[in-house]
């Protein structure tokens, strides 16, 4: 007996009543096994490819990923800008749009609220505006982002005059700047003014690839420590010697009409560009507090970490060729 003189025990709980199974309760269960089906023929397959994979590629080195993820992307660059200028077009429209997506994003991080929708359109039709229209197309698309730009900071209270900059030079970076390719390709017939545009891109991919080899082999002198930590001066002189190397072959291309030490002065010009354009994109990623722009590339982070180098140098090698009379091209 406990102190209210009731018994320490009590009778038996009474089991509760299951509730009885309706149509939707037999619908979520065959939907779990479904997936859990589906899953299990994923891990199946998974497990053969695993067991048929080499075991040196099961855990490649950093320096591998990197060259299988580079090897793909210049291979599909490659066949776009040789193919015709349709593919080069879809090449340009494709990385100006990722590439605005990723920049965006970036910044949202740091305390920016940007127009992804008309950013990343506008990014996308530059490179179709000059296409179709020349540099008066640039010119309307600027006009038709800046106006769209202006009427919904005037009706979206939350906008701030800094988000309008951000929006548009988002666009400006990652697709104005890129148009410049769109120039050099149409201003030789086929299939010169395909290889004269592959000539350039192969001049910003030696100019990176030979700064990170000879950087992290005999990189000893910081380039910018503050911005990017990792490029050497050691680096900086390598990739711009290979930038001249490539510039000298562009001589031989049929239709271009540049000198041997005009080609090497326009390969340190745009080496230098390419540069800028890496310290950058590295400048705004430490702002917005990001080691990668994005995770589309593995080993490379993002698009716009593969192409910051390409932006400036698109429109300076434009600029360069035309100005300089090499290329046949009416502005």
């Amino acid at each position: 007996m406990n102190a209210g003189g009731k018994r320490a025990g009590g009778p038996a709980p009474q089991p509760v009543a299951e509730r009885p199974r309706t149509a939707s309760d037999l619908r979520k269960e065959e939907k779990a096994e479904a997936a859990a089906a589906r899953q299990a023929r994923k891990d199946k397959l998974k497990g053969i490819a695993r067991d048929k994979t080499p075991q040196k590629l099961k855990n490649p080195t950093d320096i591998q990923v990197r060259f299988r993820t580079g090897f793909i992307y210049i291979t599909v660059s490659v066949l776009c800008i040789l193919a015709s200028e349709w593919t080069t077009l879809a090449l340009l429209v494709a990385t100006a749009g990722i590439s605005a997506g990723e920049f965006y994003y970036m910044l949202r991080s740091d305390a920016k609220l940007p127009n992804e929708m008309l950013g990343i359109v506008a990014a996308m039709l530059y490179p179709v505006s000059v296409f179709f229209l020349g540099l008066d197309g640039a010119l309307y698309v600027s006009l038709a982002l800046l106006l769209a730009l202006i009427v919904w900071y005037v009706f979206w209270m939350r906008a701030r005059v800094p988000d309008v900059g951000v929006s548009f030079f988002g666009a400006a970076y990652t697709g104005l700047l890129l148009s410049g390719i769109v120039v050099v390709r149409g201003a030789l017939p086929a299939p010169w003014g395909g290889v004269l545009v592959l000539g350039i891109f192969l001049s910003v991919w030696a100019n990176d690839s030979f700064a990170y080899l000879i950087g992290r082999k005999f990189g000893k002198h910081k380039l910018a420590p503050r911005t990017s930590p990792k490029k050497s001066w050691e680096g900086f002189l390598a990739g711009l010697v290979a930038s001249m190397l490539f510039w000298w072959g562009l001589t031989f291309i049929p239709g271009v009409a540049m000198s041997v030490p005009q080609a090497l002065v326009f390969g340190l010009v745009c080496g230098l560009m390419g540069v800028l354009g890496d310290l950058a994109e590295s400048r705004i990623k430490r702002n917005s507090g990001f080691k990668d722009s994005g995770t589309i590339m593995p080993g490379h982070g993002g698009l716009l970490d593969r192409c910051d180098s390409l932006f400036l140098v698109a429109v300076t090698s434009a600029i360069l060729l035309v100005g300089g009379g090499c290329i046949p091209y009416v502005i």
